[in-house]
């Protein structure tokens, strides 16, 4: 656990600060053991994060698709997977949650904003531990990771919304509908299924539809 962050790395290597005492910053090593629990360890982090915010302080995030806790439109924290060792699967999973402040320039928001409480970043950091520990046990087989995506789609920000998927050679506007066995997103585009399993997505209103 990092007391501030002065150069934190995002996706697509995004710059990410934080002045001292002001999110929690932190980083866990995961062994699934399989690579289908591979594929779902940053949305057990994430779902971990989620549970220890509303036990201290009640404010309760959705998740963005992949790796984003949102208050409405709002990012109040972010997450990045690595993986480190492909033999059994080990993930590094970086957390970053604004809990007094949060950055400049961008539609964001913090824990102390939201409920007025202050939080410590250790005393979060005990609590989703504690989560993650609960949660640990289903990435290890199929009933558990059944369990952990159901977990995973009640707390999602983007299931039903209309996207924008922002890939290497262009962008694809549709329907997020649903996350596979993997934690892929799968969006309806002019009724065709298409599963993606990274991209950046942009939350589209109703009303942007026909201008994408």
């Amino acid at each position: 656990m990092a007391h501030y962050q002065s150069a934190g790395r995002g996706r697509l290597d995004r710059r990410w600060e934080a002045p001292a005492g002001s999110a929690l910053l932190l980083s866990l090593l995961l062994r699934p053991g399989t690579v289908r629990g591979a594929s779902w360890t940053v949305s057990a982090v994430a779902l971990s994060l989620r549970a220890g915010l509303v036990r201290l302080s009640g404010v309760r995030p959705t998740l963005k698709w992949p790796n984003d806790l949102v208050v409405g439109d709002e990012k109040i924290g972010g997450l990045l997977g690595e993986l480190v060792t492909v033999d059994p699967p080990s993930i590094v999973v970086g957390v970053g949650v604004n809990l007094t402040e949060s950055p400049p320039g961008i539609p964001a928001t913090s824990v102390a904003r939201l409920s007025g409480v202050t939080i410590w970043p250790r005393a979060l950091c005990d609590i989703v531990l504690e989560e993650v520990e609960k949660r640990r046990s289903l990435l290890e087989n199929t009933a558990g990771l059944a369990t952990l995506r159901e977990e995973y789609l009640g707390a999602s920000a983007t299931i039903g919304r209309p996207v924008r998927v922002e890939l290497i050679d262009g962008a694809i506007t549709g329907d997020a509908v649903d996350v596979d066995d993997d934690g892929a997103l799968i969006v309806d585009v002019e009724g065709e299924r298409r599963i993606f399993s990274a991209a950046d997505v942009v939350h589209l209103r109703v009303r942007q539809r026909g201008d994408e």
